[in-house]
């Protein structure tokens, strides 16, 4: 029996970088985790300890503070592209790199009713993502939003389920559905408007979301994956995740106060996961695009 060493990488991972656009007296703020992953003939670092074909992981940090002033990080795909094609095109002997990115938002305090022109409040809502990889069979980005917290008090179903002995779940055909959802998308071309793009995506996937008089969760992501297919002929593949997030009536009764569908005990967990991969029949090829580093995007 021999033991080999399979797939590798390794990189920087979870840089906070933050950019302050300071060009006029109203600064612009950009909040970053960074993530960096270099492939490539790695092996003896592993097998005997051989730094010579390693780039330092520090370096990779450096690199990733140094681009956000001199290329900026108005998008973040372009930002991750930007990077990811200097690891590859300018280090010997790295063949492969992954950059993973969450943005964090933040919005404008105001100030007398005024946004204030460098003061920002966190917002609660969704990070934005971004995975790019660079490598000898092409460029791939993937966009993406996680923890986007929805919630209908109304609108969605869930009956005529598999019962068994064990089953004691009810039929309802009025119900609260919340999630916080996962959403990624792969681009079939690197020359997008990003930040035209990523809010039309997300307003999509909430319309269909509302809308939807939605008989399961997974009827819901389909929806939400069409929608965004049939909008953007350039987007090849959308994978979704979505936790549900269980709203049950709170049992009133024992205390003589009615409760229709009005009270509820949100549960954290146990939660049902729901997961689905849309794919156009005529996609490019992913290869490695969805060969994660930190999983961060």
């Amino acid at each position: 029996m021999a033991i080999i060493l399979g797939d590798n990488q390794y990189g920087k991972a979870e840089s906070r970088v933050v950019r302050i656009v300071r060009d006029t007296a109203r600064h612009e703020i950009h909040d970053l985790n960074v993530t960096t992953a270099l492939r490539g003939p790695f092996a003896e670092a592993y097998l005997s300890g051989d730094q010579s074909n390693v780039l330092p992981t520090d370096t990779q940090k450096n690199t990733a503070y140094a681009f956000a002033k001199t290329k900026g990080v108005e998008a973040i795909e372009q930002y991750g592209l930007e990077l990811a094609r200097h690891f590859v095109n300018e280090t010997d002997p790295v063949e492969g790199a992954r950059i993973e990115i969450e943005e964090f938002a933040w919005e404008r305090a105001l100030v007398d009713g005024t946004e204030h022109d460098h003061t920002w409040l966190r917002k609660g809502q969704e990070v934005r993502t971004a995975a790019i990889t660079v490598d000898a069979t092409g460029e791939y980005v993937i966009g993406g939003l996680k923890d986007l917290v929805l919630l209908k008090s109304t609108g969605s179903e869930f009956a005529g389920f598999l019962s068994d002995e064990f089953t004691t779940l009810p039929e309802t055909h009025d119900r609260v559905m919340a999630t916080a959802l996962d959403a990624k998308w792969r681009f079939t071309s690197v020359d997008v408007e990003w930040n035209a793009v990523y809010p039309e995506i997300k307003a999509l996937m909430v319309k269909e979301f509302a809308t939807l008089q939605s008989l399961a969760l997974q009827q819901t992501l389909w929806h939400m994956g069409t929608a965004v297919m049939e909008a953007f002929p350039f987007i090849a593949e959308v994978r979704l995740k979505a936790p549900n997030k269980h709203h049950f009536d709170y049992d009133l009764g024992r205390f003589g106060i009615e409760n229709r569908g009005e009270v509820f005990f949100a549960s954290d967990r146990a939660y049902g996961l729901i997961e689905a991969t849309l794919l156009r029949d005529d996609a490019p090829p992913a290869n490695d695009a969805w060969r994660a580093s930190a999983g961060l995007a």
